[in-house]
């Protein structure tokens, strides 16, 4: 069954947050710093904040489509997919790239971003003022700044320069700040990640989910990576793996299994718990799910695998068969045979959820599957491609062994596939250590982000047809509503 080990913890957690966001009006009502005293928050209460941050984690724009749309559908390995009519309206702006100023999922994640670096900015001003500092205070910040420096990153990677709010919002007036520089919102997050990575335990025993010193380190990973600071990108993976705290074990076929949930794979996971009668799901599952019909309707059916995708795989890679549900075939592991004549020939197997769960919940919703954001295999990569970009015997030997563990343990007992990678070549060693992260993170939400800071994203996107893709489509508009609101504080992306 699903979670079983952890149900109660967090059943507890999900009634704290409740609880907490009953009384959401009061935190608006905080005074501001230095006018805000111990006494004014009762035990536990900034654990509660904390908590409530995470429960941002589970908006529709951190953890369902707005997501998924912004940070996988535009790779050149899926596309909108869904029914003929949504597929007609967001087709042109996720597959085509013309990026109107203002979609309701753009729109959506920007303020699901803000919203959670609110939360995360209460809980630090909240500590602040209260002044009195303890260890559970401390950790508590860390988390904090974990998820704000998560919550900038995407939006730094997604609109390019926005505004750095680092502070408890006291009225709209105080929010309506201009844009910063894309080097200042890197400041914010490197300093946040480092405070974290100081803070942070390795391992919360009994409460799966929270922000540990390897998550903060995941994400300082991703951060250097995307500025192409490798040797610093190398180290803070190193760290990751010299840890002891994760590893390869769970077979690749299972690690999106419900029973593989907070497995030594995962490194940073966003928690859902519905049982059919509570409910702190997401809808990550669900939007993806098999758009069919009956009880093979699973979801709504967006972001769907493409062929691109399909002629990636070697021969014989057993990945290809864990990543896509294929259209009139019976699917492993549950035998459930799916209709020849659904929308959509391939669908986004990791998100597949068990039948006897549905069954148990009396939903197929999918809102109890929870949504792996990074994985133990995309740090091991990260390091191998790292390794190989600062250079030297050393290095390369290192990114070889990296490399192979990933393949090792793709091909399992069958030695007759995946044969392991051999060059010394950097540049021969790049191509397989790319093409590696494309099968391994195939529908992951990394591959668009992957091309752009490669800088192969115009020639890939174009040799994959479309064509209309171009530098600028790296970042979105600001959203109009915001730009309105703003009063002409927020200036438009240029060539919007």
């Amino acid at each position: 069954m699903k979670k079983i080990n952890n149900i109660y913890l967090k059943t507890l957690a999900a009634i704290i947050v409740t609880i907490f966001a009953s009384c959401g009006t009061d935190w608006l009502d905080i005074k501001p710093k230095g006018r805000f005293t111990e006494d004014d928050l009762p035990s536990g209460s900034l654990e509660g904040q904390v908590f409530a941050a995470y429960a941002g984690l589970r908006s529709e724009a951190t953890s369902g489509l707005p997501y998924i749309a912004v940070h996988n559908i535009r790779s050149d390995d899926a596309i909108v997919g869904s029914s003929p009519g949504d597929f007609a309206a967001a087709s042109p702006i996720y597959d085509d790239f013309n990026y109107p100023l203002s979609h309701w999922l753009t729109n959506s994640y920007w303020t699901g971003h803000y919203a959670l670096i609110n939360l995360t900015n209460n809980v630090m001003a909240a500590a602040d003022s209260i002044g009195t500092a303890t260890e559970i205070t401390a950790l508590n910040v860390g988390e904090a700044k974990f998820l704000r420096a998560w919550a900038y990153f995407n939006l730094v990677r997604t609109f390019g320069e926005v505004p750095l709010i680092n502070f408890r919002i006291i009225d709209q007036a105080s929010a309506n700040v201009p844009k910063s520089t894309i080097a200042q919102i890197y400041e914010l997050i490197d300093a946040d990640l480092r405070e974290a990575v100081a803070i942070l335990p390795e391992r919360w025993d009994n409460f799966p989910g929270r922000a540990t010193r390897g998550s903060a380190l995941a994400v300082q990973t991703k951060t250097f990576m995307a500025r192409q600071r490798y040797a610093e990108a190398l180290n803070s993976a190193t760290q990751i793996i010299n840890s002891g705290v994760y590893d390869l074990s769970v077979p690749y076929n299972m690690i999106f299994r419900e029973e593989n949930e907070n497995s030594r794979e995962s490194v940073f996971e966003i928690q859902a718990l519905f049982d059919g009668v509570q409910d702190f799901g997401i809808t990550y599952a669900n939007r993806q799910g098999v758009r069919g019909s009956g009880e093979l309707d699973l979801g709504w059916g967006w972001n769907v695998p493409n062929e691109r995708l399909v002629n990636a795989f070697e021969n014989g890679d057993p990945r290809k068969d864990a990543t896509l549900l294929y259209s009139g075939s019976t699917n492993a592991p549950y035998g459930e045979t799916l209709p020849a004549n659904l929308p959509r020939p391939y669908w986004n197997k990791k998100v597949y959820t068990n039948p006897a769960l549905r069954r148990q919940y009396g939903s197929r919703s999918g809102n109890w599957f929870n949504f792996r954001v990074i994985r133990y295999a995309d740090v091991v990569l990260l390091a191998a491609e790292a390794a190989n970009e600062v250079g030297g015997d050393a290095n390369v030997q290192l990114a070889l062994n990296y490399l192979e563990m990933i393949r090792s343990r793709a091909r399992g007992n069958n030695s007759s596939i995946l044969p392991p990678i051999t060059t010394t070549n950097q540049g021969a060693l790049r191509t397989a250590i790319r093409h590696e992260r494309q099968v391994e993170l195939g529908m992951e939400n990394e591959r668009f982000f992957d091309l752009v800071r490669w800088g192969i994203d115009v020639e890939t996107l174009h040799d994959a047809g479309h064509t209309n893709y171009q530098t600028r489509n790296r970042y979105f508009p600001i959203p109009q509503p915001e730009i309105d609101r703003s009063g002409g504080v927020l200036i438009q992306n240029p060539n919007y």
